[in-house]
């Protein structure tokens, strides 16, 4: 295991420490100080590799060597080859630059065993010719809880540099596509510039909220812009218009997602130690998945209930209501849907009129209005006017195709029968399709009234 973490460990000196012991004899250690393991070039300043008076560098952890921050790959390259050290999982350290500080003050404490996996190299070669590398990684409570301080720490900066930009009343931006430009003496400019960019130019790089370093971050898209450069396919153009139209014709206006050069802009990126705004948003897909399995397990389906339409009594069928409506108001809808020949729309207009005559407190056998559904419900029953329904051109009206109560359950129950038909059919009520006049010379051919006329004509 701790072979295959050195093989992820320090980009720069992965393929070095393969080739120096790949072989069954080895390299010896005087030797592999003459490999040239990258391009040479000459010192700028005396000091050979040790970095400028006042900029940022890392020193080793072992000796008074120094590296900008910038070169970190040859800083670990020279502690693989000159001190044999390997630390695993670079990329995961928030704070290269403290986390080499501490732990070089830690192995001027202690041995470097007490902190380090050995790694054999050779073993089955000479006790000469053996080698021995040391792997520094997480698999140390000390170094694991040392890379998530660094990434709490990491991600302070990061709200507080965010923070400080929403109070900066000195920005000056400009639109990249418009040149329209946005002040800092308006409410949080940068946001507005970036829903601007979102609204008008289709141009959308995430929420204002999850960006950090704004003003480094449209200076990089804006030299990539400058470069003739698409932000999404990042392919050159000959100029500026060509590039215009590839973007707007291809849809490129937003970035490359899998470019992590932005990633350092988006304060997903912190959040969690090792993981990209990827992975963060994967396991929230994942975590709502759960959720909605979850509140979904213990559903139990209630059948939708149908109110009567005289009194607040509910039941699950339309036959149980009809069997309730017929006893306690000697109203019987089946039998009125039988002998009217009523279909389905004559039904749900016939159903709509009586809840609005009841909604109103009105009677619509004798038209008389009452101050309560009770004493209209008490006079119905009374003067038996529950069946005595109002001519059909009273309700058969076009207004009644709209519900009196929105939520009618007893609209979704009505249907046509066969026994509907048979009955629509005996009160002529029969649905005409006209033919089809648009080739009127064929339909002169082949119309029935062909035949009637002839009958007609043999009759005479």
């Amino acid at each position: 295991m701790a072979a295959r973490e050195t093989q992820g460990a320090a980009a720069g000196g992965e393929e070095d420490c393969e080739g120096n012991h790949s072989e069954a004899g080895g390299v010896s250690y005087e030797d592999s100080k003459d490999c040239i393991l990258e391009p040479l070039s000459l010192p700028e300043s005396p000091g050979g590799t040790t970095a400028l008076e006042g900029s940022p560098s890392v020193p080793c952890i072992f000796c008074e060597e120094h590296f900008p921050m910038d070169e970190q790959d040859k800083l670990l390259k020279h502690m693989i080859i000159e001190h044999k050290l390997v630390i695993a999982d670079v990329k995961l350290v928030a704070d290269f630059q403290r986390y080499i500080l501490y732990w070089r003050k830690r192995f001027t404490e202690q041995p470097i065993t007490d902190f380090c996996s050995v790694i054999r190299i050779n073993s089955t070669a000479p006790l000469e010719e053996q080698d021995n590398y040391f792997l520094l990684c997480d698999v140390l409570p000390e170094d694991r809880l040392l890379r998530e301080e660094l990434q709490k720490q990491r991600l302070k900066e990061i709200l507080e540099q965010q923070q400080q930009e929403r109070n900066d009343n000195n920005f000056h931006g400009i639109c990249m596509f418009c040149n329209e430009e946005f002040f800092g003496n308006r409410f949080l400019p940068r946001s507005v510039l970036l829903n601007h960019m979102a609204r008008e130019h289709a141009f959308n790089i995430g929420l204002p909220d999850n960006i950090v370093n704004c003003n480094e971050f449209l200076c990089t898209l804006q030299k990539k812009l400058d470069n003739l450069q698409c932000l999404y396919c990042e392919k050159t153009f000959r100029d500026k218009n060509t590039l215009k139209d590839h973007m707007r014709k291809k849809q490129h206006r937003r970035i490359n997602p899998k470019n992590r050069e932005y990633d350092r802009f988006y304060v997903i990126n912190y959040l969690e130690l090792g993981k990209s705004w990827e992975e963060v948003q994967l396991e929230d897909d994942r975590e709502l998945l759960d959720h909605q399995e979850d509140d979904w397990s213990d559903w139990e389906e209630r059948p939708d209930s149908a109110v009567c339409l005289f009194c607040e009594k509910q039941a699950e069928t339309i036959e149980k209501l009809c069997v309730h409506m017929e006893d306690a108001h000697e109203f019987d809808l089946l039998k009125i849907k039988s002998e009217l020949g009523l279909n389905f729309y004559q039904q749900v207009k016939l159903v709509n009129f009586i809840r609005r005559q009841i909604h109103q407190c009105r009677c619509y056998g004798c038209h008389v209005k009452f101050k309560s559904k009770a004493e209209l419900r008490t006079h119905m029953e009374e003067a038996k006017h529950t069946s005595l329904l109002p001519e059909r051109k009273t309700w058969d009206q076009p207004e009644y195709y709209f519900p009196t109560y929105e939520n009618d359950t007893l609209l979704c129950t009505l249907s046509d029968s066969e026994s509907d038909l048979t009955a629509q059919e005996q009160n002529g009520n029969i649905t005409i399709i006209s033919e089809d006049t648009s080739k009127l010379h064929a339909l002169k051919q082949s119309s029935i009234l062909n035949q009637l006329l002839l009958q007609e004509g043999l009759k005479n």
